[in-house]
């Protein structure tokens, strides 16, 4: 579904990505995996051409995005929910799901508001409530269903355990492993090792802005001194 060939991305004239060359295929659920400032973010951005790559190439489907604005990105089916979330503060959570409506593409799953509430009860709980009243937590899941509501082929997670308790991690952990079930296609970026390889079905390590490794979770999990030296765990 996505793959990403030899990609160099820079901030300014400082390079941040080195070749980084990875797919996910439908249904899986991907993780990059790496210390802080290793380029996980970045290869996230590079993707939804927030920070296009100077070289290399990324395609989608089978279609190449050089070039395209981020929102042409997002129309082609591909969702990014980033680490910082971006929902509206003054507007109720039923009413930030509503902005995110895209009707689906022809073959895809047709995520509605009854859907979303099936799937996250806890967001019809809130619904009326308004985003900047929400918890750290429950603003997380609402930015992932919002995501949901433009019916995307692949949803990317920067960071969305950071910051949150080990019991609201353990729901939102649930609520991703409920996609899964769904069959969504995930690439996600997250720190908390156990979180990532609990959801992922392979992985890429990211050392200083190259991919170091790729394996399953169980691979990366039997791996002692790959976790010390790379992921600092």
């Amino acid at each position: 579904m996505l793959e990403v060939k030899a990609i160099n991305t820079f901030y300014g004239q400082a390079q941040a990505l080195f070749d980084i060359s990875l797919v996910v295929h439908a249904g899986e659920c991907v993780s990059l995996l790496g210390r802080n400032g290793a380029g996980k973010s970045t290869t996230l951005r590079s993707v939804m051409n927030l920070n296009p790559p100077r070289s290399g190439s990324i395609s989608f489907k089978g279609q190449p995005l050089a070039g395209l604005a981020p929102y042409q990105v997002a129309q082609r089916g591909l969702a990014f929910v980033p680490e910082d979330r971006r929902i509206f503060p003054t507007l109720s959570v039923e009413e930030n799901l509503q902005l995110g409506i895209k009707p689906a593409q022809q073959g895809s799953a047709n995520w509605t508001l009854d859907r979303i509430y099936q799937v996250f009860p806890k967001l019809h709980e809130l619904r009326t409530r308004s985003g900047g009243n929400l918890s750290g937590g429950e603003q997380q899941l609402l930015a992932i269903a919002r995501a949901l509501m433009g019916n995307p082929d692949l949803l990317m997670l920067d960071e969305p355990t950071e910051g949150l308790a080990p019991i609201v991690v353990e729901n939102l952990v649930q609520a991703i492993q409920t996609l899964k079930d769904e069959h969504m296609t995930v690439l996600l970026v997250e720190q908390n090792l156990n979180v990532a390889l609990e959801l992922a079905d392979r992985c890429y390590v990211l050392d200083h802005g190259s991919i170091v490794m790729e394996g399953s979770a169980d691979t990366i999990r039997a791996d002692d001194k790959l976790r010390h030296d790379l992921l600092g765990v």
